[in-house]
């Protein structure tokens, strides 16, 4: 009978040379499906979304493991981490094992991150679901993974030595003096107030130290005119130590603000939409007010600071010796 290329042949009969590239090309496509569907791939589906239809693939995988992971730097910076004993305290540290009860599984702190930078690093490698870790939402450490909505929200603040600061003034009023501030500006080096300081004020003479403290010495030494951070690092000066502001003078800038948010990895948009939604209805809101009253009973029950150091709530705390990328604090 005719077949479909218009000739006949007898049943059984050896297929034309048409049909035989027919079959090679159905024999290629199969072994190319096999291919791209080989263990570890991209395109594999993941035992965990195959188990548990009912979750999304990057919820499953946490459930499945059965703990969530959070990355969080290897310092102490309170009150939003630090070390108490064997264990992990702090706002942030209550908050990732909320999030893990909301999940109904166990917790556990990835600390190999040394600085802030690092945390996003190994959220965008996918060895941590989460960063938490007073983290800055900056547009650099975006294009690496995905961030929540702001869990707290702070404005950058200025501490000037009240000496050099008024010697700049003379008889210019002092708002006009920080908006087009010309002397000398501390900030941490490599830090995302590194980059604030030469986008706000690009008059100014920015100097770069390793750490918060060295910041905070040069300014009241007058090594610096003033130092550039966020309101809660500048207010926490004065809380800790009220003597400073007999040489230093604050200042808030309340149309410029520094959002803190959780990192989350690229290929996890349903934990994204499940964190934001944790931040949402969490009855626990963060405010500069509050962040400042968990200070007081960590400040309470440390130990006491050498007498040398006099500014002993800061030694120790915060700091980031980060490498040539933009960091949070």
């Amino acid at each position: 009978m005719p077949t479909a290329f218009g000739k006949t042949r007898a049943s059984g009969s050896v297929p034309g040379r048409g049909h035989w590239h027919l079959i090679l090309g159905l024999i290629l496509a199969g072994l190319t499906l096999v291919a791209t569907a080989r263990p570890g791939s991209a395109q594999e589906p993941s035992s965990a979304a195959e188990g548990r239809p009912d979750l999304a693939p990057d919820i499953a995988r946490i459930v499945d493991r059965g703990e969530l992971i959070v990355a969080m730097a290897d310092m102490n910076t309170p009150p939003f981490f630090y070390r108490q004993g064997d264990d992990l305290a702090g706002l942030e540290v209550d908050m990732a094992r909320e999030l893990a009860r909301e999940l109904r599984v166990g917790i556990r702190f990835d600390r190999s991150a040394k600085t802030f930078n690092d945390v996003i690093d190994v959220v965008a490698g996918g060895k941590a679901d989460l960063g938490i870790s007073k983290l800055s939402r900056t547009l650099s450490r975006a294009g690496k993974v995905r961030f929540s909505d702001p869990y707290l929200r702070l404005h950058h603040a200025l501490a000037f030595n009240r000496l050099a600061l008024a010697r700049m003034a003379m008889d210019t009023p002092i708002p006009s003096i920080v908006r087009n501030f010309r002397g000398s500006l501390g900030v941490i080096a490599d830090s995302s107030f590194a980059d604030f300081a030469k986008r706000h004020f690009p008059q100014a003479s920015i100097r770069t130290y390793s750490s918060w403290p060295e910041v905070v010495a040069a300014v009241r030494s007058g090594e610096v005119v003033g130092a550039y951070r966020d309101e809660f690092e500048i207010k926490r000066l004065i809380t800790s130590n009220p003597t400073i502001a007999l040489t230093l003078r604050t200042v808030t800038l309340t149309d410029l603000e520094d959002t803190l948010g959780i990192a989350v990895g690229a290929d996890s948009p349903v934990l994204l939409d499940l964190v934001n939604l944790f931040l949402a209805q969490r009855q626990e809101k963060l405010t500069i007010d509050k962040v400042l009253d968990a200070v007081k009973p960590y400040r309470n029950n440390r130990p006491a600071a050498p007498s040398m150091n006099p500014i002993p709530d800061l030694a120790g705390m915060d700091r980031d010796t980060d490498s040539k990328q933009e960091r949070d604090r």
